[in-house]
């Protein structure tokens, strides 16, 4: 067997089809480099040669580079320099055959096999939606190492260009069509081939690159043209705003592209590898390929999930037709899972259909859905007030207002419409699923699935195991949620489980802050500057404050009831303090009229002038004291619930936290952020933390010991 097929016709076309062995995927495997030096010395030596045509035996084109290997480099050395344009070259040699070659597309073509793609003189893809190209090294902290910047730069122009360099997005057939990244798309995989020689017999002198041409000019123009320079001075503090500065490769790729319009073609591919030199070792290189590579992997391959037979709901139920129980619903209609949307009035059931209909019209609005489409989401959607019309549904997600008594008396109201060998989940966000499953009649069968708001845009539920639920209803839990298209993430029962726990801590820290005297104003900033989606004070005004009282209320009246005290939040000190204040002066957050910010008819808001009144304190405090305090609390309460086995494993914690409450994704989630740090030192700033604000930095130094005995602890 081969990793690459040799074939050649009666008309002197030579097809070489990929098929890396033992492999799902082609890839730039240690095999790579040897495979295509020997099969271009070889099309070297070819008598009666007329063309070439790349293909692949898998479903997919080419994967690209091997991101195991990418991974294991630790130096950006002559050694690393080697290893990239070792990867680069047989491209360029393919540049230089005296006859045409062309990519036969039938495939995802990302990354190396879109680069592949690029050193060929013709594209055609084969017009099925899988079948995407585009370069995403970018979204794993690298940039297109293997001529991409310099080749897709030469090939579209700058501006053109860049979105796909910088952004990573991936292009469909028609849309790779009408950009220029292919030049023609077949009905079918078995037409690919003939259509490639077909354009091989049409075209025989055409297997001189643009670039490599004398008189070649970029299209929409060169390095000099005054729009190709006003797009080189503006884009670098575009790029910042979107960047914050956090993520090296977007500047990198930026650099490399504008100045290849100004250097011989072959210097700006060496400038490539110099940049793809300089990235792989960056912190945040080894975050994004450790979390959205292989975490991702692991998630969408199941190496988390519990064994078993896949599980798929036919039919499904939502109980409370609220913001969350609409959402879902949306979420069920947009998966084709049927669903009964119940509430205790057909006005409100029906209210919360309409959501449905609004979210489908806006994607009308902009192109991304039909009429159609609308009405067969909606069709999956029957509003209603009574048990009797979910009987028999495979999942039942109760999704009324969070107080414990309301959910006691609908849990075991509504159980008994499930189906026989169905499941029942509870929408809850902070309440213990081991508490409300006591009013299960059948606890094994009960689980947590918390959504989170807006359930349409934060694709990702935390399930969360009670102390009775079986593995059974765990590994349908696992394949409901991505049977309806979200990221499962596995935690056990515990109060605030993993996310409000932590997402608590953010809110506190931001107040603490303006507590210990920091304006309001640098307090944003300061989130900001880390890599948080939004600010402290604008998510208490989006959570709303009186939300967060009555949250913390029902905590102590647990704790009152069950005769213990579980802590949960107790050192939110900050947070009690302060919106308790809040909610007395009649600000209770952007839906009660106002809360840390005012808000105009316009929709614009500003800080509110009151917030003054809470500084107790006159501190200078350093704007990195603040980013660090507001990352800090956050992983330092992630690690506390890997340590108590809340968390399963470290990708769980990482991807949860990025996905589910908006941890910087540049630090590839809260663990990897320590690991990248490195353990200890991070252990030694947080002791520093603590002795400067308080003891909610605090940690056992044995607490670090989980990362330090454990290199991956992921699947």
């Amino acid at each position: 067997m081969t990793d690459f097929i040799y074939e050649k016709d009666a008309d002197g076309i030579v097809t070489i089809t990929l098929d890396m062995q033992g492999q799902s995927a082609n890839t730039m495997n240690d095999r790579y480099v040897p495979g295509m030096n020997d099969a271009i010395a070889k099309l070297r030596a070819e008598d009666g040669l007329t063309g070439v045509i790349f293909a692949s035996a898998k479903k997919t084109f080419f994967a690209g580079g091997d991101l195991g290997l990418i991974l294991a480099i630790e130096k950006s050395d002559a050694e690393t320099m080697r290893y990239i344009e070792g990867n680069k070259f047989p491209f360029r040699d393919l540049e230089k055959l005296p006859v045409p070659v062309v990519a036969a597309i039938n495939g995802a073509a990302l990354g190396g096999g879109y680069e592949l793609c690029l050193a060929c003189n013709h594209r055609i893809v084969v017009d099925d939606p899988k079948a995407i190209v585009g370069l995403p090294e970018v979204t794993l902290g690298l940039l297109p190492g293997a001529g991409g910047v310099v080749r897709l730069t030469a090939l579209l122009g700058l501006e053109k260009a860049l979105p796909y360099l910088t952004e990573g997005k991936p292009a469909k057939p028609q849309v790779a069509l009408a950009a220029g990244m292919v030049d023609e798309v077949v009905a079918t995989r078995d037409d690919l081939i003939p259509a490639a020689k077909a354009w091989i017999k049409a075209n025989p002198d055409q297997h001189a690159q643009p670039w490599d041409q004398k008189g070649f000019r970029y299209p929409g123009g060169d390095a000099l043209s005054p729009k190709v320079r006003q797009i080189a001075v503006a884009s670098p503090a575009i790029l910042y705003q979107k960047t914050r500065g956090l993520m090296p490769a977007p500047a990198k790729i930026l650099d490399i592209a504008v100045n290849s319009m100004r250097m011989g073609f072959d210097a700006a591919l060496r400038n490539e590898s110099r940049g793809i030199c300089a990235l792989v070792t960056t912190p945040e290189c080894k975050a994004a390929i450790t979390t959205f590579f292989f975490g991702m992997q692991a998630i969408k391959g199941g190496k988390v999930r519990p064994e078993g037979p896949h599980w798929k709901a036919t039919k499904a139920a939502v109980l409370g037709a609220g913001m969350m129980g609409s959402g879902i619903a949306w979420a069920h209609a947009n998966a084709a899972l049927p669903t009964v949307l119940k509430d205790m009035e057909m006005d409100k059931a029906e209210k919360g259909k309409s959501y449905t209909a609004t979210l489908a019209d806006k994607a009308i609005k902009r192109g991304r859905m039909t009429d159609d489409k609308k009405t067969a989401l909606l069709s999956q959607i029957t509003p209603a007030t009574d048990d009797t019309a979910f009987e028999g549904a495979d999942i039942i997600i109760e999704a009324v207002f969070e107080d414990i008594a309301l959910k006691e008396k609908v849990i075991p109201e509504s159980f008994k419409m499930l189906a026989p060998d169905g499941i029942y989940g509870s929408n809850t966000s902070t309440l213990p699923i081991s508490i409300l499953a006591k009013a299960c009649p059948d606890p094994t069968r009960f689980i947590g699935l918390h959504f989170f708001s807006p359930v349409d845009k934060m694709k990702v539920v935390e399930i969360i195991l009670g102390e009775q639920t079986s593995e059974e209803t765990l590994r349908k839990a696992y394949d409901y949620v991505q049977q309806i298209g979200y990221m499962p993430i596995v935690v056990n029962d515990s109060r605030g489980f993993f996310t409000s726990r932590v997402f608590g801590t953010f809110m506190d820290e931001g107040l603490a802050l303006m507590i210990d005297g920091m304006s309001p104003v640098a307090i944003e900033r300061a989130a900001w500057l880390a890599g948080m989606p939004v600010g402290p004070l604008a998510v208490h005004d989006e959570v709303s404050m009186v939300l967060t009282q009555k949250v913390r209320k029902t905590h102590k009246d647990l704790d009152a009831r069950l005769g213990t005290d579980a802590g949960f939040g107790a050192h939110n000190t900050a947070s009690a303090t302060v919106s308790d204040a809040m909610i007395e002066q009649g600000r209770g957050g952007r839906h009660y009229g106002g809360g840390f910010y005012d808000y105009t008819a316009d929709g614009s808001k500003s800080l509110w002038s009151g917030l003054a009144q809470f500084a107790k304190g006159n501190a200078e405090i350093p704007m990195q004291d603040a980013i660090d305090r507001l990352l800090y609390r956050q992983a330092i309460e992630t690690l506390r619930c890997l340590n108590e086995g809340v968390l399963r494993t470290e990708v769980e914690a990482n991807l949860g936290g990025i996905f589910a409450i908006g941890f910087p994704a540049h630090t590839g989630g809260a663990i990897q952020f320590i690991r990248g740090i490195g353990v200890d030192t991070f252990a030694a700033r947080a002791a520093e933390l603590a002795d400067k604000y308080g003891e909610r930095f605090t940690l056992a130094p044995s607490a670090y010991d989980i990362l330090r005995t454990s290199t991956a602890k992921a699947a």
